[in-house]
């Protein structure tokens, strides 16, 4: 007799929000307070990052039945990316590795965008209910326009400022222009027919 297939579980929002963001916030403050040299900080915040961000993945799978294709991209790259960090000693790869995300992503959602197919609703369908086809086309345009300035700003900053500086800014930076977009886009959803009431707090994982 086969076991019934568990039924996937949808997550509260203060547990999307720690796994979305928790792994960056990690990274954050093991960069600024591990007791060790401050030019191998950044290896032991990679080390850190790399370490939630598995753990985040776990916490998802066990509390909804699921990673979600974003997750389990991002987390992928941040085990990836941080293992050529710390394997060839470089933090270059660890600060590109935003870019590669953000633009690859970006380039997933214009290829939805081009070939009618709804990449955006595959992946978040049920955390709009009720958005009409026009307005998943807006809110891929949206997003899709939104990574490719996240892609720009990163290289600008990591190109230009100190590690520490860039660290910084992926929590007080990216993180708040992030959620920021996310609310500014919600008059026009709710124009389209979301259901705001129900809408889950929903957010792409951070580069």
């Amino acid at each position: 007799m086969t076991e019934p297939t568990p039924i996937p579980r949808e997550l509260g929002p203060v547990t999307r929000l720690a796994i979305d963001f928790g792994p960056l916030i990690v990274f954050f403050v093991t960069n600024a307070f591990a007791p060790v040299p401050k030019i191998t900080k950044i290896f032991a915040a990679t080390a850190a990052f790399m370490v939630a961000t598995a753990i985040a993945m776990g916490v998802s799978l066990a509390k909804s039945g699921k990673i979600s294709p974003m997750l389990l991209f991002s987390g992928a790259m941040v085990l990836v990316m941080g293992g050529i960090t710390l394997w060839l000693h470089d933090d270059t790869f660890i600060k590109i590795k935003p870019t590669i995300y953000y633009v690859f992503v970006a380039g997933i959602l214009f290829f939805g965008l081009f070939t009618g197919r709804p990449t955006l609703e595959l992946v978040l369908g049920s955390a709009y209910p009720g958005l009409s086809a026009p307005g998943w086309r807006l809110l891929t345009r949206n997003w899709a326009f939104f990574f490719v300035a996240m892609a720009i700003a990163n290289e600008a900053v990591w190109r230009n400022t100190s590690t520490d500086f860039w660290v910084g800014y992926k929590l007080w930076g990216a993180i708040p222009a992030t959620l920021i977009f996310a609310a500014a886009n919600m008059p026009m959803l709710t124009r389209y027919g979301l259901g705001a009431e129900k809408v889950q707090e929903t957010l792409p994982p951070q580069g």
